[in-house]
């Protein structure tokens, strides 16, 4: 196993295990391989956080970060990173390397001086790198409203106490709309790939 930075000559590849890796899985489809396509371009993307996982030599798995902030209740911006997509070659799910390319990812983010990152989630799988809800450290997410299920809303510290006194809200950065704002574009992209049923199914969060 190789963890790695990803190089312009992988980027279908990748595009392509995204794909496989979160179709039908939140919504009939999936976008986040057009989401990925088009954050490489995004000011906001963290070109030294963009890394690959190898294995056997072949592409097995991802992850990505992008620049966001938290506009504190006190008027300061304060920087933060967004993660994602991230995910595993669907056959290789549940071995334990998603975590690997995970903490190598955040070690590596730490590295570089960032303070923190804020995810949408599950507990039960990223609270064992670190995260935890977001709440608990006063951070709201962004149009969500007061009482509301905020349990996929994650966080980690990346430098301990980087986010005490820090009250606020989150919005996600912009690029991760990228199919909202560009629907043409995505679905012209999304027909270069192999067809693929796409399947209502249950647990899923999107209808579309």
């Amino acid at each position: 196993m190789n963890i790695r930075p990803e190089q312009p000559s992988d980027y279908r590849e990748v595009e392509n295990l995204v794909r496989e890796s979160f179709w039908n899985v939140y919504r009939p489809g999936a976008l986040e391989h057009y989401v990925l396509h088009r954050l490489r371009d995004d000011p906001a993307f963290v070109r030294e956080l963009d890394f690959v996982m190898e294995k056997d030599g072949r592409i097995v798995g991802q992850n990505v970060f992008v620049r966001a902030k938290i506009r504190a209740d006190d008027g300061r911006d304060v920087p933060i990173l967004a993660m994602g997509p991230i995910c595993i070659a669907p056959d290789l799910k549940r071995q334990g390397y998603g975590k690997k390319l995970l903490d190598f990812s955040l070690e590596r983010a730490a590295a570089l001086g960032f303070g923190a990152v804020c995810f949408e989630g599950n507990i039960a799988f990223y609270g064992k790198s670190g995260f935890t809800y977001a709440r608990q450290f006063g951070i709201r997410y962004h149009g969500l409203p007061e009482g509301a299920d905020d349990s996929f809303f994650l966080c980690k510290e990346l430098r301990p106490g980087y986010l005490d006194g820090v009250r606020g809200e989150y919005a996600t950065p912009q690029g991760y709309f990228a199919c909202d704002r560009e629907p043409d574009a995505f679905a012209a992209f999304d027909a270069t790939f192999p067809p693929k049923e796409k399947r209502r199914l249950p647990g899923q969060l999107f209808g579309s």
